[in-house]
């Protein structure tokens, strides 16, 4: 029985690197972008949903307000989604540059009762976007940062592009210590699968922290119909509506400018259901090349766990294991250290062999609690919705 998983071990592993240098190829490919010295011409609203962000909305509030970008094509309107602490009281009594731009809206005037949203944040982006001005609406997360060059590079990109969509990239805020250099290198790599993905246009990835669509194209996909059941995925569901919708107008931006920066999970406790709360998605997913790529990273991480597993009983295939897992690092290590370079955390990849183990087993635990489980969120638990019900 052994041989015909180890057979079965190879194949997978065999296919999960050739998948792993086409992201490689792609990622390398992806075309560099020169923002011209002119003024970006097209109205901006930049919405951003937001709930219990006292430690982080002041951050927010000065990276925007220290945009360069003309106050007269800029809106920005934060939605507040119940939040239970002083986040909307920071807002208000914010005084810095860009004020007279921004707006506050709450959720708890336009929804009285808090328990009979689906999904939260789907619908505090939908307030925002239901009365945005722009013609181009972007959309960050309230734990961000961003150069003062952000809404320039996009929005430059997008008129040059003439794209319906933009994928943005999005690193976290540089950490020490085991979880926080784990997960900024974990993130990092789904950055890099995100860009090669969209770039080849054979998957839809994105981030919510760093997007750019047209308001009108999120009007001709009907927004987040359909899905706005679904507790999570007001990204990658949006984005394949519209790639659906126009499959060449759907762009990834691979710009130093044009880089958000998230603050990491605080503990492993937050990081897990962050993780979960992603992988919840999975089998949800209309882009059906998406979750066979999913399940392919899967089945590979799995096969390693159970390899482990028969070497505590028979651990004459140590050896074995220990080829296999030093072929992973090789199949992964070209792929990460280009990405890394881009995002200026090289130092991170010598931490990589480190990470493997660790990566393997919160792999599988996130994708499994992801199907079955439940996860905490800003204060909420949230389970996965009954659709067939």
């Amino acid at each position: 029985m052994l041989p015909l998983f180890i057979l079965v071990f190879l194949f997978l592993l065999t296919i999960y690197a050739f998948l792993i240098e086409r992201f490689r190829s792609a990622w390398n490919s992806i075309p560099a972008f020169e923002v011209p010295e002119t003024e970006p011409i097209a109205s901006v609203t930049v919405v951003i949903a937001l709930r219990n962000e006292s430690a982080n909305v002041n951050r927010l509030l000065a990276s925007l307000g220290h945009q360069d970008f003309p106050a007269s094509l800029l809106e920005i309107l934060l939605v507040d989604d119940f939040s239970t602490d002083d986040t909307v009281e920071k807002i208000r009594n914010y005084r810095g540059a860009l004020c007279e731009q921004m707006k506050l809206i709450q959720l708890k005037e336009l929804y009285r009762d808090e328990t009979a949203l689906q999904s939260h944040k789907k619908r505090a982006l939908e307030a925002g976007i239901r009365i945005a001005k722009g013609t181009l609406i972007i959309t960050t997360d309230a734990d961000c940062t961003m150069g003062r060059n952000w809404l320039k590079t996009l929005v430059h990109f997008q008129e040059s592009t003439g794209a319906q969509f933009i994928a943005a990239p999005v690193k976290i805020a540089p950490v020490t210590g085991f979880l926080g250099r784990f997960q900024s290198l974990d993130f990092l790599t789904l950055q890099g699968i995100t860009g090669a993905a969209v770039y080849k246009r054979s998957l839809s990835m994105c981030n919510g922290a760093n997007l750019l669509y047209t308001r009108q194209a999120f009007t001709e996909v009907k927004g987040f119909e359909g899905v706005d059941a679904l507790p999570s995925g007001d990204d990658m569901f949006l984005m394949h509506k519209i790639y659906k919708q126009y499959p060449d107008a759907v762009f990834y931006l691979k710009h130093q400018e044009a880089i958000v920066t998230t603050a990491p999970a605080e503990n492993w406790k937050a990081f897990f259901h962050q993780r979960i709360r992603w992988a919840s998605k999975a089998d949800h997913y209309d882009d059906k090349r998406l979750f066979k790529v999913l399940l392919q990273v899967y089945l590979v991480n799995l096969c390693f766990l159970l390899l482990a597993l028969w070497v505590l009983f028979v651990p004459s295939y140590g050896f074995l294991l220990l080829l296999l897992f030093t072929a992973k690092i090789l199949i992964e290590f070209p792929f990460v250290n280009s990405v890394a370079g881009f995002f200026g955390l090289q130092p991170l990849v010598r931490w990589f062999p480190v990470f493997q183990p660790a990566h393997i087993l919160y792999t599988i635990i996130a994708g499994w609690l992801g199907k079955f489980g439940s996860y905490q969120w800003k204060g909420r638990t949230i389970k996965k919705p009954n659709l067939a019900a």
